[in-house]
């Protein structure tokens, strides 16, 4: 028997959100999940490599312990270590759940399951199936979610899903108390309130600002931008991980995972700029294997930062780029790896699926052609150790908290902290929950009906404007001002050029107007009205985070302050927007608990 008078809202059906879903309705709570497309679309289905914990089936010696440091090594010492630790101690019992509930993880031939290396780490603790492991773990929750829809488990709340619909805003109280959430119905285009005691947002990340990402087109990160335009934080947004191999696209970028090198693949250029012939008719002499040479110890599995900001090196510092252009091999021909191609297929199948779709070679014969995109945010919303952000009852999970992975994060580490934080949020609703001495059931319906009429008006300005200012062509101009001055390199000049440019934008935004006018169902643009306001907000906000951070940690390298400050600038970015919709930049000291700072030296083992 669920508990009556009592609900829960879950915005997200990825692994963070479906697995707090799963864990409020197993503590007898019903549930709405909330997501902007079918949960089997998720965006934790892109997630390819693997999901990281110390199980040692390899008997590597390897340990929660040593997990923990290169999470927090990796991460350039800018995470609090809490939580990571929790979650990497937590991390061989999340793999044991999966594979109870029956995904198809990849065995060795003696049946135990097989583990590759990924970047930053001496043990090959990377777990995996095939190249499509986020889609197998996403495909296994929604099975669990499933058997809650159905209902009728004693004890278990109901779980109902909200497909389609978008999350706009929390609905707070005169306490403000979370009490619900205001969606878009995309079907119908019409705005709906929805009840509960706490929400969680499972929203995702914000690789749109930037324009091409590797992330879903429906990545905006927005779920973020609400908390900020409602007087909540956003952490460390400085810090967007640029992975290091993604197929170049005039569209959008594509991912090529990182399982790629942690099965041998190989990265270089030739050692002639002029040097013409195809790359696999040259010899290994002419070849120049850098991330090999600069980092013996990790060689091409140093961590994305590290390997990202050494192609960029090669190719604009240095001009060794593929004919002059951002460009560099990524080669696991069997001439570079010596792995043969069928057991490339068997292991990589779905990633070379990809490359030989969008750029029509097969990777087994030919090197692929790859240049870093943006791909991943450590920063995000932020979040106390209980997950909770600074909105009461508003809770975050998953790529969209900041908690976890500081100024970097560990390939493989993201399924792995998207699990955790559903498991961890989910039973921190069900407390604060059980200690609300009102519940939403007593709100008054003038409080629900006010922050409805808010998102109501703004949407009236958009139909009703005359603007001249097109939607589509602000976002393509702030993704191009992100990619060219908040990207791999940064530096005051570019970081100014972009703040003042992005208010530009801002101050254009004031006067959109739709071309598209008709409304009774869906409309992209008028959904991307609404979404750009939050993002220009966000972007100015990640810029000037970046601008105040004078130093180089992980993903974030300037070239004007080339050296890691943990005097000034260990330290969590928490930016806020003031009464005139302006950044605001302060810091929180970060909690070096368990490790004390060290600089990080992939040269070398550590």
């Amino acid at each position: 028997m669920a508990k009556k008078g009592t609900k829960a809202i879950v915005v997200g059906g990825g692994l963070a959100g479906a697995m707090a879903a799963i864990k409020i309705a197993e503590a007898g709570y019903d549930v709405d999940l909330v997501a902007l497309l079918p949960v089997k679309r998720a965006h934790s289905v892109c997630a390819q490599g693997g999901i990281n914990a110390s199980l040692n089936t390899l008997g590597e010696g390897d340990s929660a312990w040593e997990h923990f440091d290169d999470t927090i090594y990796g991460g350039d010492f800018l995470a609090n270590q809490e939580l990571p630790w929790k979650m990497v101690k937590a991390a061989p019992g999340i793999i044991a759940m999966y594979d109870r509930m029956g995904v198809p993880f990849t065995r060795t031939k003696e049946g135990r399951l097989d583990a590759r290396r990924f970047g930053g780490t001496k043990k090959r603790r990377t777990y995996f199936s095939g190249a499509s492991t986020g889609q197998q773990l996403e495909y296994a929750l929604d099975e669990q979610l499933r058997r809650l829809e159905a209902g009728g488990i004693f004890g278990y709340g109901k779980l109902t899903k909200y497909e389609y619909y978008d999350f706009q805003s929390a609905i707070l109280d005169d306490n403000q108390v979370a009490r619900g959430i205001v969606v878009l119905n995309l079907r119908t285009m019409k705005l709906e309130v929805m009840k509960a005691d706490a929400v969680v947002l499972a929203t995702g990340g914000p690789g749109m600002i930037w324009g091409k990402s590797t992330n879903s087109i429906e990545n905006h990160g927005t779920g973020a931008g609400s908390v900020l335009a409602q007087g909540g934080h956003y952490a460390n947004g400085e810090f967007v991980q640029i992975h290091p191999t993604a197929i170049p696209g005039t569209d959008k970028l594509r991912l090529m995972s990182e399982s790629a090198r942690g099965e041998g693949g190989r990265v270089w250029v030739p050692r002639d700029l002029k040097d013409k012939r195809a790359p696999e008719t040259i010899p290994e002499k002419d070849r120049f294997y850098f991330l090999e040479e600069w980092f013996p110890a990790y060689g091409n599995l140093v961590p994305r930062d590290i390997a990202a900001q050494s192609i960029y090196k090669i190719c604009v510092n240095m001009k060794m780029g593929l004919g002059g252009e951002n460009k560099v091999y990524l080669d696991l021909t069997e001439v570079a790896t010596g792995i043969p191609e069928k057991r490339l297929r068997k292991r990589l199948g779905a990633i070379l699926d990809i490359y030989e779709k969008f750029a029509g070679t097969n990777p087994a014969k030919t090197p692929m052609i790859i240049y870093p995109g943006v791909h991943y945010s450590m920063g995000g919303i932020w979040i106390d150790d209980n997950h909770m952000t600074g909105l009461n009852g508003v809770f975050a999970a998953g790529e969209a908290d900041y908690q976890y992975h500081g100024a970097n994060r560990l390939g493989a580490n993201s399924l792995l902290s998207a699990t955790w934080a559903g498991l961890y949020t989910g039973p921190k609703m069900v407390e604060y929950i059980e200690g609300l001495s009102s519940h939403y059931t007593e709100t008054p319906e003038a409080v629900f009906n006010n922050e409805l009429k808010r998102i109501e008006k703004l949407y009236d300005g958009y139909k009703n404007s005359s603007g001249k200012e097109n939607v589509f062509q602000i976002f393509d101009e702030m993704g191009e001002i992100m990619s060219l001055y908040v990207h791999i390199s940064r530096n005051e000049e570019g970081l100014k050029k972009a703040s003042e440019e992005l208010q530009k934008l801002q101050e254009r935004y004031r006067n959109i107007g739709l071309n598209d006018k008709k409304y009774d169902n869906y409309n992209l643009e008028l959904q991307m009205a609404y979404h750009l306001g939050l993002m220009l907000n966000m972007a100015r906000v990640i810029t000037a985070g970046a601008r105040e951070r004078k130093e180089s940690r992980g993903a974030h390298m300037r070239t004007d302050f080339t050296e890691r400050n943990d005097e000034k600038f260990l330290k969590t970015t928490k930016g806020s927007l003031d009464k005139d919709g302006n950044p605001v930049i302060e810091y929180e000291e970060v909690n070096v608990k368990y490790l004390k700072p060290r600089l990080r030296n992939y040269s070398k083992s550590k």
